[in-house]
């Protein structure tokens, strides 16, 4: 592995989920969006990054684009559930 991210890599199921994780962490605590519930933050995060990975590889279309609405929120759940169980008590006793 050569990079840490490619465009290609963030349009994967895989690559957005890493880079939603990171980005929603990174940034949650910043003041202006820390006003925003951080699950809508993670989904606004996952949208943005599914927009930006299909411009740039030049698989942007209307459809793309509103299949991204969705597949945005299966990363965002699941970025957002991730975090929840690796934060858990129950989790930690194991």
């Amino acid at each position: 592995m050569e990079e840490f991210f490619t465009w290609s890599g963030l349009a994967t199921y895989a690559g957005a989920l890493v880079a939603t994780i990171l980005v929603t962490q990174l940034f949650k605590e910043v003041s202006f969006i820390q006003k925003l519930p951080t699950r809508i933050f993670s989904w606004i995060v996952a949208f943005a990054i599914l927009i930006l990975a299909n411009l740039f590889t030049g698989a942007l279309t209307w459809g793309s684009a509103v299949l991204s609405l969705v597949n945005a929120v299966i990363v965002s759940l699941a970025a957002n559930g991730g975090y929840d169980f690796i934060t858990t008590e129950a989790w930690k006793k194991k």
